[in-house]
């Protein structure tokens, strides 16, 4: 299997996300972008528009997909026929949490393995939350994300 999932929620895309993208898709013949539209997160965005976004900040990369679903990830995993979950790890407090999905993963599905990459370093301490509140307070989010994402969020802050 030369697919991998790299599933969040993407509200919005990141260039820590990008730059996972970008590393996996020099691993992997197919890289898919997963956006869940299920999530127990009060998103910014619907998941139309993060879909949108993350294809805008993806396009430079040939062998991507951007998809959102609404499933079981595993389940999900399956039917694009990836045995591989992608997930990003920035600091040792994301470890607790990405280890217990990734346990839960190989609970329900031991045929799906999950892969941890770690964002390049100038992009360790970017998350799609504080670059909302930053863009929320006025603030400069050009460093972190793509040209797409700050119009967005400048118009939805607005």
């Amino acid at each position: 299997m030369d697919t991998i999932v790299y599933p969040g929620t993407f509200d919005p895309i990141t260039n820590g996300h990008t730059d996972l993208v970008e590393r996996a898709s020099r691993l992997f013949e197919q890289v898919v972008v997963a956006v869940a539209v299920n999530t127990d997160k009060q998103t910014a965005f619907p998941v139309e528009t993060r879909v949108s976004l993350a294809r805008d900040s993806l396009v430079h990369i040939d062998n991507v997909e951007v998809c959102s679903f609404d499933n079981l990830l595993v389940d999900f995993t399956r039917q694009r026929d990836a045995g591989i979950i992608l997930r990003g790890l920035r600091a040792v407090s994301d470890f607790e949490y990405e280890f217990q999905l990734a346990s839960m993963n190989r609970h329900l599905a031991p045929d799906i393995e999950t892969l941890f990459l770690t964002p390049a370093e100038q992009y360790a301490y970017i998350s799609s939350s504080l670059v909302r509140e930053i863009a929320s307070l006025g603030g400069d989010v050009t460093p972190f994300v793509h040209a797409k994402v700050v119009a967005a969020l400048r118009g939805r802050m607005n």
